[in-house]
Protein backbone atom coordinates (compact mmCIF):
# COMPACT_ATOMS: atom_id res chain seq x y z
CA UNK A 1 0.00 0.00 0.00
CA UNK A 2 1.39 3.38 -1.00
CA UNK A 3 1.34 6.01 1.73
CA UNK A 4 0.86 9.70 1.07
CA UNK A 5 2.50 12.75 2.57
CA UNK A 6 2.10 16.48 1.99
CA UNK A 7 4.86 19.05 1.46
CA UNK A 8 3.99 22.67 2.20
CA UNK A 9 6.28 25.61 1.45
CA UNK A 10 3.87 27.86 3.38
CA UNK A 11 3.37 30.06 0.30
CA UNK A 12 2.65 33.77 0.70
CA UNK A 13 0.36 34.88 -2.08
CA UNK A 14 0.25 38.24 -3.81
CA UNK A 15 -1.94 40.53 -1.74
CA UNK A 16 -1.68 38.16 1.23
CA UNK A 17 0.11 38.24 4.58
CA UNK A 18 2.37 35.96 6.58
CA UNK A 19 -0.39 35.48 9.13
CA UNK A 20 -2.72 34.25 6.39
CA UNK A 21 -0.02 31.92 5.08
CA UNK A 22 0.44 30.26 8.46
CA UNK A 23 -3.32 29.95 8.92
CA UNK A 24 -3.56 28.28 5.51
CA UNK A 25 -0.78 25.86 6.46
CA UNK A 26 -2.72 24.91 9.57
CA UNK A 27 -5.90 24.32 7.56
CA UNK A 28 -4.02 22.19 5.05
CA UNK A 29 -2.39 20.09 7.78
CA UNK A 30 -5.74 19.45 9.42
CA UNK A 31 -7.23 18.47 6.08
CA UNK A 32 -4.29 16.17 5.37
CA UNK A 33 -4.74 14.47 8.73
CA UNK A 34 -8.48 14.07 8.24
CA UNK A 35 -7.97 12.65 4.73
CA UNK A 36 -5.48 10.04 5.91
CA UNK A 37 -2.11 11.44 4.88
CA UNK A 38 0.80 9.99 6.86
CA UNK A 39 3.07 13.06 7.03
CA UNK A 40 3.01 16.83 6.75
CA UNK A 41 6.38 18.38 5.98
CA UNK A 42 7.56 21.99 5.79
CA UNK A 43 10.59 23.07 3.76
CA UNK A 44 13.30 25.49 4.83
CA UNK A 45 13.82 28.47 2.51
CA UNK A 46 15.29 31.86 3.36
CA UNK A 47 14.98 35.44 2.13
CA UNK A 48 12.15 34.61 -0.30
CA UNK A 49 9.08 36.83 -0.18
CA UNK A 50 6.78 34.04 -1.31
CA UNK A 51 7.83 31.31 1.16
CA UNK A 52 7.25 31.56 4.91
CA UNK A 53 8.81 28.35 6.23
CA UNK A 54 12.26 29.72 7.08
CA UNK A 55 11.92 29.13 10.83
CA UNK A 56 10.99 25.53 10.09
CA UNK A 57 10.96 24.09 13.60
CA UNK A 58 8.77 26.97 14.83
CA UNK A 59 6.28 26.37 12.01
CA UNK A 60 6.25 22.66 12.83
CA UNK A 61 5.41 23.42 16.45
CA UNK A 62 2.46 25.47 15.21
CA UNK A 63 1.35 22.60 12.93
CA UNK A 64 1.82 20.04 15.67
CA UNK A 65 -0.44 21.97 18.03
CA UNK A 66 -3.13 22.19 15.34
CA UNK A 67 -3.13 18.43 14.69
CA UNK A 68 -3.13 15.27 16.76
CA UNK A 69 -2.01 12.23 14.74
CA UNK A 70 -0.26 13.10 11.50
CA UNK A 71 3.54 12.99 11.49
CA UNK A 72 5.15 16.42 11.16
CA UNK A 73 8.60 17.09 9.81
CA UNK A 74 11.07 18.97 7.69
CA UNK A 75 11.34 18.54 3.98
CA UNK A 76 13.91 19.57 4.70
CA UNK A 77 16.27 21.23 7.09
CA UNK A 78 19.29 22.45 5.09
CA UNK A 79 21.92 21.28 7.54
CA UNK A 80 24.78 23.47 6.18
CA UNK A 81 22.79 26.48 7.43
CA UNK A 82 22.95 25.20 11.02
CA UNK A 83 25.01 23.24 13.51
CA UNK A 84 24.02 19.64 14.30
CA UNK A 85 23.68 20.60 17.98
CA UNK A 86 21.11 23.32 17.27
CA UNK A 87 19.00 21.00 15.14
CA UNK A 88 19.22 18.23 17.75
CA UNK A 89 17.87 20.65 20.37
CA UNK A 90 15.09 21.93 18.11
CA UNK A 91 13.87 18.53 16.98
CA UNK A 92 14.40 17.00 20.40
CA UNK A 93 12.05 19.70 21.66
CA UNK A 94 9.52 18.88 18.95
CA UNK A 95 9.70 15.19 19.86
CA UNK A 96 9.03 15.99 23.53
CA UNK A 97 6.05 18.13 22.53
CA UNK A 98 4.68 15.67 19.96
CA UNK A 99 6.03 12.22 20.90
CA UNK A 100 6.31 9.70 18.10
CA UNK A 101 5.25 12.14 15.41
CA UNK A 102 8.43 13.95 14.33
CA UNK A 103 10.44 13.48 11.12
CA UNK A 104 13.72 15.20 10.36
CA UNK A 105 14.46 15.37 6.65
CA UNK A 106 17.95 16.66 5.93
CA UNK A 107 19.24 18.37 2.80
CA UNK A 108 22.73 19.35 1.72
CA UNK A 109 22.17 22.17 -0.75
CA UNK A 110 23.06 25.51 0.85
CA UNK A 111 20.91 27.29 -1.74
CA UNK A 112 22.17 30.72 -0.80
CA UNK A 113 24.00 33.63 -2.31
CA UNK A 114 26.65 35.74 -0.59
CA UNK A 115 24.09 37.98 1.11
CA UNK A 116 22.45 35.08 2.94
CA UNK A 117 25.82 33.59 3.81
CA UNK A 118 26.74 36.83 5.53
CA UNK A 119 23.38 36.99 7.29
CA UNK A 120 23.80 33.43 8.59
CA UNK A 121 27.48 34.01 9.46
CA UNK A 122 28.31 30.83 7.56
CA UNK A 123 30.54 29.74 4.72
CA UNK A 124 27.80 27.58 3.27
CA UNK A 125 29.85 26.01 0.49
CA UNK A 126 32.43 24.86 3.01
CA UNK A 127 29.70 23.74 5.41
CA UNK A 128 28.14 21.64 2.65
CA UNK A 129 31.42 19.73 2.32
CA UNK A 130 31.04 18.60 5.94
CA UNK A 131 27.46 17.46 5.43
CA UNK A 132 28.09 13.70 5.78
CA UNK A 133 30.01 14.18 9.03
CA UNK A 134 27.35 16.56 10.32
CA UNK A 135 24.60 14.04 9.62
CA UNK A 136 26.51 11.38 11.59
CA UNK A 137 27.05 13.84 14.45
CA UNK A 138 23.40 14.86 14.46
CA UNK A 139 22.29 11.25 14.59
CA UNK A 140 24.67 10.63 17.48
CA UNK A 141 23.29 13.65 19.36
CA UNK A 142 19.81 12.14 19.05
CA UNK A 143 20.54 8.43 19.50
CA UNK A 144 23.78 8.28 21.48
CA UNK A 145 25.20 5.72 19.02
CA UNK A 146 28.51 7.59 19.28
CA UNK A 147 29.74 8.79 22.67
CA UNK A 148 30.09 12.54 22.23
CA UNK A 149 31.67 14.89 24.79
CA UNK A 150 28.41 16.89 25.02
CA UNK A 151 24.76 15.88 25.14
CA UNK A 152 21.84 17.79 23.66
CA UNK A 153 18.98 18.41 26.09
CA UNK A 154 16.40 18.23 24.63
CA UNK A 155 17.72 15.94 21.94
CA UNK A 156 19.43 12.87 23.34
CA UNK A 157 17.01 9.94 23.34
CA UNK A 158 14.46 11.66 21.12
CA UNK A 159 12.60 9.29 18.81
CA UNK A 160 12.98 11.41 15.69
CA UNK A 161 12.73 9.67 12.32
CA UNK A 162 15.71 10.77 10.22
CA UNK A 163 15.36 11.06 6.43
CA UNK A 164 17.85 11.91 3.72
CA UNK A 165 16.59 14.26 1.02
CA UNK A 166 18.10 14.60 -2.40
CA UNK A 167 17.82 15.41 -6.08
CA UNK A 168 21.07 13.80 -7.20
CA UNK A 169 23.17 10.70 -6.67
CA UNK A 170 24.97 12.21 -3.66
CA UNK A 171 21.98 12.03 -1.34
CA UNK A 172 21.10 8.56 -2.57
CA UNK A 173 24.60 7.28 -1.83
CA UNK A 174 24.68 8.82 1.64
CA UNK A 175 21.20 7.55 2.52
CA UNK A 176 22.23 4.06 1.45
CA UNK A 177 25.48 4.16 3.42
CA UNK A 178 23.77 5.36 6.62
CA UNK A 179 20.72 3.14 6.27
CA UNK A 180 18.24 6.01 6.17
CA UNK A 181 14.94 6.39 4.32
CA UNK A 182 15.33 8.49 1.18
CA UNK A 183 13.08 11.20 -0.25
CA UNK A 184 13.69 12.40 -3.81
CA UNK A 185 12.65 15.90 -4.89
CA UNK A 186 11.31 14.98 -8.33
CA UNK A 187 8.75 17.79 -8.16
CA UNK A 188 11.41 20.34 -9.07
CA UNK A 189 14.44 18.26 -10.14
CA UNK A 190 13.41 15.03 -11.89
CA UNK A 191 16.57 14.51 -13.96
CA UNK A 192 18.33 11.91 -11.78
CA UNK A 193 15.25 10.25 -10.30
CA UNK A 194 15.61 6.75 -11.73
CA UNK A 195 19.39 6.59 -11.34
CA UNK A 196 19.28 7.86 -7.75
CA UNK A 197 16.67 5.32 -6.68
CA UNK A 198 18.63 2.51 -8.33
CA UNK A 199 21.83 3.52 -6.53
CA UNK A 200 20.03 3.84 -3.19
CA UNK A 201 18.43 0.42 -3.44
CA UNK A 202 21.57 -1.27 -4.75
CA UNK A 203 23.91 0.11 -2.10
CA UNK A 204 21.57 0.20 0.91
CA UNK A 205 23.12 -0.95 4.18
CA UNK A 206 20.67 -1.88 6.96
CA UNK A 207 20.83 0.19 10.13
CA UNK A 208 19.27 0.16 13.57
CA UNK A 209 16.60 2.51 12.20
CA UNK A 210 15.81 0.74 8.92
CA UNK A 211 16.16 -2.83 7.72
CA UNK A 212 15.49 -2.33 4.00
CA UNK A 213 15.33 0.58 1.55
CA UNK A 214 12.39 2.95 1.92
CA UNK A 215 11.66 5.53 -0.76
CA UNK A 216 9.44 8.58 -0.93
CA UNK A 217 9.16 10.58 -4.15
CA UNK A 218 7.70 14.08 -4.41
CA UNK A 219 5.41 15.11 -7.25
CA UNK A 220 3.22 18.11 -8.03
CA UNK A 221 -0.46 17.23 -7.87
CA UNK A 222 -3.46 19.40 -8.71
CA UNK A 223 -6.93 17.87 -8.73
CA UNK A 224 -10.25 19.55 -9.48
CA UNK A 225 -13.68 18.62 -10.78
CA UNK A 226 -12.58 19.32 -14.36
CA UNK A 227 -9.23 19.12 -16.12
CA UNK A 228 -9.48 22.78 -17.09
CA UNK A 229 -10.00 23.81 -13.48
CA UNK A 230 -7.02 21.73 -12.36
CA UNK A 231 -4.77 23.27 -15.01
CA UNK A 232 -5.90 26.72 -13.92
CA UNK A 233 -4.98 25.91 -10.32
CA UNK A 234 -1.55 24.66 -11.41
CA UNK A 235 -0.78 27.90 -13.28
CA UNK A 236 0.11 29.82 -10.11
CA UNK A 237 2.92 27.41 -9.32
CA UNK A 238 3.95 27.33 -12.96
CA UNK A 239 4.35 31.09 -12.86
CA UNK A 240 6.43 30.78 -9.70
CA UNK A 241 8.72 28.19 -11.33
CA UNK A 242 9.24 30.37 -14.39
CA UNK A 243 9.95 33.46 -12.29
CA UNK A 244 12.36 31.57 -10.07
CA UNK A 245 14.28 30.12 -13.01
CA UNK A 246 14.35 33.62 -14.54
CA UNK A 247 15.91 35.09 -11.40
CA UNK A 248 12.78 37.00 -10.43
CA UNK A 249 11.09 35.12 -7.57
CA UNK A 250 8.21 36.66 -5.67
CA UNK A 251 4.93 35.94 -3.96
CA UNK A 252 2.54 33.33 -5.33
CA UNK A 253 0.58 34.94 -8.19
CA UNK A 254 -3.09 34.48 -9.13
CA UNK A 255 -3.85 31.77 -11.70
CA UNK A 256 -3.91 32.54 -15.42
CA UNK A 257 -5.93 30.46 -17.87
CA UNK A 258 -3.81 28.75 -20.55
CA UNK A 259 -0.69 30.29 -18.98
CA UNK A 260 1.79 27.80 -20.43
CA UNK A 261 0.57 28.51 -23.96
CA UNK A 262 1.69 32.14 -23.61
CA UNK A 263 5.31 31.27 -22.80
CA UNK A 264 8.32 31.15 -25.09
CA UNK A 265 9.50 27.71 -26.13
CA UNK A 266 12.31 27.35 -23.54
CA UNK A 267 9.93 28.07 -20.65
CA UNK A 268 7.35 25.67 -22.07
CA UNK A 269 10.03 22.99 -22.33
CA UNK A 270 11.06 23.57 -18.70
CA UNK A 271 7.47 23.15 -17.48
CA UNK A 272 6.99 20.08 -19.66
CA UNK A 273 10.15 18.58 -18.18
CA UNK A 274 8.84 19.14 -14.64
CA UNK A 275 5.56 17.60 -15.76
CA UNK A 276 7.06 14.11 -15.75
CA UNK A 277 6.64 14.23 -11.95
CA UNK A 278 3.18 15.78 -11.93
CA UNK A 279 -0.48 14.85 -11.97
CA UNK A 280 -2.96 17.51 -13.07
CA UNK A 281 -6.62 16.86 -13.84
CA UNK A 282 -9.77 15.23 -12.56
CA UNK A 283 -9.56 12.79 -9.64
CA UNK A 284 -9.56 9.88 -12.08
CA UNK A 285 -6.78 11.42 -14.17
CA UNK A 286 -4.73 12.20 -11.08
CA UNK A 287 -5.17 8.69 -9.72
CA UNK A 288 -4.00 7.22 -13.02
CA UNK A 289 -0.95 9.48 -13.19
CA UNK A 290 0.05 8.74 -9.61
CA UNK A 291 -0.38 5.00 -10.16
CA UNK A 292 1.88 5.18 -13.21
CA UNK A 293 4.46 7.14 -11.24
CA UNK A 294 4.40 4.60 -8.42
CA UNK A 295 4.84 1.81 -10.96
CA UNK A 296 7.81 3.64 -12.48
CA UNK A 297 9.55 4.43 -9.19
CA UNK A 298 8.42 1.65 -6.87
CA UNK A 299 7.93 4.37 -4.26
CA UNK A 300 6.76 3.34 -0.81
CA UNK A 301 5.34 6.83 -0.31
CA UNK A 302 4.32 9.72 -2.53
CA UNK A 303 4.73 13.28 -1.29
CA UNK A 304 2.09 15.58 -2.70
CA UNK A 305 3.31 19.08 -3.57
CA UNK A 306 1.80 22.07 -5.32
CA UNK A 307 0.78 25.53 -4.14
CA UNK A 308 -2.50 27.16 -5.19
CA UNK A 309 -3.36 30.84 -4.97
CA UNK A 310 -6.63 30.03 -3.19
CA UNK A 311 -5.73 27.98 -0.10
CA UNK A 312 -9.17 26.36 -0.09
CA UNK A 313 -8.51 25.03 -3.58
CA UNK A 314 -5.43 23.20 -2.34
CA UNK A 315 -7.39 21.64 0.48
CA UNK A 316 -10.01 20.55 -2.04
CA UNK A 317 -7.33 19.22 -4.40
CA UNK A 318 -5.77 17.19 -1.57
CA UNK A 319 -9.11 15.77 -0.51
CA UNK A 320 -10.02 14.80 -4.08
CA UNK A 321 -6.61 13.20 -4.60
CA UNK A 322 -6.55 11.12 -1.43
CA UNK A 323 -10.16 10.06 -1.85
CA UNK A 324 -9.48 8.96 -5.42
CA UNK A 325 -6.33 7.07 -4.44
CA UNK A 326 -7.73 5.35 -1.37
CA UNK A 327 -7.10 1.64 -1.76
CA UNK A 328 -6.42 2.17 -5.49
CA UNK A 329 -2.66 1.74 -5.11
CA UNK A 330 -2.71 -1.29 -2.81
CA UNK A 331 -0.50 -4.05 -3.89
Amino acid sequence: MTDFAVLDLVPVREGGTLTEAFAAATDLARAAEAAGAKRFWVAEHHAMDGIAGGATSVVLAHIGNATSRIRIGSGGIMLPNHTPFQIAEQFGTLDALFPGRVDLGLGRAPGAGPELQRALRKNLNQAAEYFPQDVVELRALLTGDIDLPIHATPGLGAHVELWMLGSSLFGAQLAAKLGLPYAFAAHFAPDHLDAALAVYRRDFQPSDALEKPHVMVAMNVFAADTEADARLLASSQQQSFVRLRSGNPGKLPPPIADYADTLPAPAQAMLAHLGQAAAVGTPAQVRQAIAAFVQRTGADEIMLCGATYDPAARVRSLELTLDACENALAG
